[in-house]
């Protein structure tokens, strides 16, 4: 497959996560929320997380943002249910060296959120790319503990 077709599907998979996004709207019960703000563009997250049994066992995303940070919140919802706020925090550090560096990642750790890989060759969108991720670090360490 030529890069060009490469990188089209990568786009294609990019807006098809940010306009049928999983995981998108309001738990009934979550244990940690938060709401982050990227001033730079505009976009807002809420994260809302069920943590139960040390384990992340549910979670959902709303607000509003570019295609990037739509996207970006529906992979990473996917990809943290099931996992502890330490795999998280991995997951984290290894989404934000992807973006922000390029750099390959353990494809098991990211799953298919590695798909935004290319976002580090837009510097403009980086922040709109890690704003899930940062919420979910935040929400875990910091965020409002509801039980």
């Amino acid at each position: 497959m030529s890069l060009t077709k490469l990188d089209q599907l990568y786009r294609q998979v990019i807006l098809d996560e940010a306009n049928h996004p999983r995981h998108h709207g309001v738990l009934k019960a979550p244990t940690h929320a938060v709401t982050l703000r990227n001033p730079s563009c505009g976009d807002v997250l809420t994260l809302q997380l069920q943590v139960k049994d040390g384990k992340i066992q549910d979670a959902a995303f709303a607000g509003s943002g570019c295609t990037i940070s739509q996207a970006s919140g529906s992979l990473m919802t996917d990809q943290i249910i099931g996992k502890t706020p330490a795999q998280v925090a991995a997951m984290v550090t290894a989404f934000s060296d992807l973006v922000i560096n390029g750099s390959v990642p353990d494809e098991q750790i990211l799953g298919s959120a590695a798909i935004l890989k290319g976002v580090h060759q837009f510097p403009a969108r980086i922040k709109c790319a890690t704003l899930a991720w940062k919420a979910a670090a935040q929400a875990l360490t910091e965020g409002d503990q509801h039980d």
